[in-house]
């Protein structure tokens, strides 16, 4: 399989999941970059037209 050119890397499509919500992977570079981990909790947010992703604190 070949290597995805580095402008198209980010590119991802949205899956389906259950009835009512989709999901969007996060490539991994940035997933180690902002050292996120599986089943953190995080914020979603709306400016505009796009989506911010936030660590969410209590």
């Amino acid at each position: 399989m070949t290597r995805r050119k580095l402008d198209e890397e980010n590119v991802r499509k949205l899956t389906k999941v259950g009835e009512t919500s989709l999901a969007v992977t996060i490539p991994k570079s940035i997933v180690q970059k902002l050292k996120l981990r599986e089943r953190q909790k995080v914020r979603v947010m709306l400016s505009g037209k796009n989506i911010i992703i936030k660590d969410w604190k209590n």
